[in-house]
């Protein structure tokens, strides 16, 4: 089992967090969305983004996105990113897992994690519907096919995206 440190994110967690989601963007995407999409800018964006996120008052603690983030040896090697939703659910936004450690247990545990923070309201997430790893993960792990949608990538690249669901939050 995986013993990464499973603890909360803060805004110094941003480069980081941009830096491996761009990475896991550029190597789990590739062939799925558009190269112009994961090319020169995209870190930065990214960094832009994680910023502001992590940077920006909600104001009540209920309407405040959660971020997680799984280190080892003080490195980041993964993080998942919860936003509560107006209908009271709850989106999965990001789930990344430094890309050359998948499939060793860190998306499980930050997986776990969110589903324990989220034990009282509806977990769920939207996946491409090409990425075919995070969709075996997703159903490995329990989560139900809800709905079939297009959804639209950074840059106005509409992709078609499934939605799941735990259905047991």
């Amino acid at each position: 089992m995986d013993q990464s440190l499973i603890r909360p994110g803060t805004p110094a967690d941003a480069p980081a967090v941009a830096a491996l989601h761009s990475a896991s963007w550029r190597t789990a995407y590739a062939g799925i969305v558009p190269a112009e999409a994961l090319g020169d800018g995209l870190t930065e964006e990214r960094r832009e983004l994680w910023d502001l996120r992590l940077t920006a008052d909600y104001g009540e603690p209920a309407n405040t996105p959660h971020l997680l983030v799984a280190e080892r040896g003080g490195e980041l090697v993964g993080f998942a990113y919860l936003v509560p939703q107006p209908d009271g659910r709850v989106l999965l936004d990001n789930l990344h897992v430094r890309p050359g450690l998948t499939g060793g247990g860190i998306g499980a545990r930050l997986l776990d994690a969110c589903r324990d923070h989220c034990r009282d309201v509806a977990l769920y997430l939207e996946v491409l519907q090409g990425n075919a790893r995070a969709v075996a993960f997703y159903e490995r792990e329990g989560a139900t096919r809800t709905d079939t949608r297009t959804g639209w990538f950074p840059g106005g690249h509409p992709l078609p995206e499934y939605e799941y669901t735990f259905l047991d939050g």
